[in-house]
């Protein structure tokens, strides 16, 4: 019996109710150093925002990851409320460590400007790449990482109602040369339709 072809994890356009996500080029350059300059969110020790004079080559990183098939990279935008277009550029995401064979992603390497911040687009963009993975793609898992010492973004996996894993440690090394213990989250494909209604849930308050 012939299996049949999966869905190729490749560049897509995700439409949610508060953020659109784009596939990540070239273009974006501006209006990301905008959104990092919302915040200074480079400054931050928790989370890996590049600078404005480093936005470049992170894009050039990210996408040639994405030339190699281990990453898909997108641009977030919040929806535009009068034309309920794309509107101004937020941050942002990916599918990271991309298998394709089993297929598994990670959702990570993820900045919003820090007026996003409870504006509903993080729950709209995990319900997004989620709904896709699970949905489209046919992941039997979706996986999470995050800093051991990253409480707050800890709390916020957990609060999605990923499981923990395990932790990696002295998995890597940060910007400062210091280890890193990587603490490792997932979804596992029978817990998406729960995880899927907190999201709704979550986003209904944003209305």
């Amino acid at each position: 019996m012939t299996t049949p072809a999966r869905p190729r994890i490749e560049p897509i356009t995700l439409t949610g109710r508060h953020v659109v996500l784009e596939p990540l080029n070239r273009d974006h350059h501006d209006g990301l150093v905008a959104a990092a300059r919302d915040g200074e969110l480079w400054h931050l020790w928790y989370t890996s925002v590049p600078a404005p004079e480093a936005m470049a080559a992170e894009i050039d990183r990210r996408l040639e990851l994405q030339h190699q098939g281990s990453m898909l990279p997108f641009t977030t935008r919040l929806l535009n409320p009068a034309t309920g277009g794309p509107g101004r550029v937020i941050g942002m995401t990916t599918y990271m460590n991309i298998d394709a064979a089993t297929p598994r992603v990670e959702i990570g390497s993820t900045w919003n400007a820090a007026s996003a911040h409870g504006s509903g687009s993080n729950p709209d963009s995990k319900l997004l790449l989620l709904r896709h993975a699970f949905e489209t793609l046919g992941c039997p898992a979706v996986e999470f990482r995050t800093h051991w010492l990253n409480q707050q973004s800890r709390d916020a996996i957990a609060r999605l109602g990923a499981k923990q894993d395990g932790v990696l440690r002295s998995h890597t090394r940060t910007a400062d040369g210091a280890l890193r213990d990587t603490v490792v989250f997932s979804i596992l494909e029978h817990e998406w339709p729960m995880v899927r209604s907190g999201l709704e849930y979550r986003l209904a308050k944003h209305r």
